[in-house]
């Protein structure tokens, strides 16, 4: 058997029990095996709750210290980023790449509406005000004026 280490580990391959510890400590922000297992709320054996948390490790979605002989798991990855990377590959394998056709399934689907898409659009021109050295002005457009103003 073969272990996948890539740090572009597609998301969509992992199962439950794995996704659900992820969430874990994601949501704790740093985890034992035994807060993990409580967190659960499964009856789980230690053993298994070690083995998920060291597979989640060696497909690099976390990270660990050792605290006095304990294993401290801590997300290597943001939620964020992994979702940006689960989305890459729906784009890539439904859309043909084109972030465009994904947005246009998803208005067309009612997953996202008008007031998202203008959200989605506004931190995106902050993103790229901030990238190219311009200022962001937090409840302001692109052009300088409230946000309120254009509902």
């Amino acid at each position: 058997m073969t272990r996948n280490t890539e740090p572009d580990h597609d998301p969509a391959e992992l199962g439950d029990l794995e996704r659900d510890i992820l969430l874990i400590v994601w949501k704790l922000g740093s985890a034992t095996a035994e807060q993990a297992r409580e967190e659960l709320g499964r009856p789980l054996k230690d053993s298994t709750i070690r083995t998920v948390l060291r597979r989640l490790e060696e497909k690099r979605y976390l990270a660990h210290a050792v605290e006095n002989r304990t294993f401290i798991y801590r997300p290597a990855e943001s939620r964020q980023q992994v979702a940006g990377r689960a989305a890459k590959r729906i784009v890539d394998w439904f859309c043909g790449g084109s972030v465009e056709a994904l947005l246009i399934g998803m208005v067309d689907s009612k997953v996202l509406d008008r007031a998202e898409l203008q959200k989605m659009a506004a931190r995106i021109a902050d993103a790229q005000r901030i990238s190219t050295g311009g200022e962001s002005h937090p409840g302001k457009t692109s052009k300088g004026k409230n946000k309120e103003a254009h509902k």
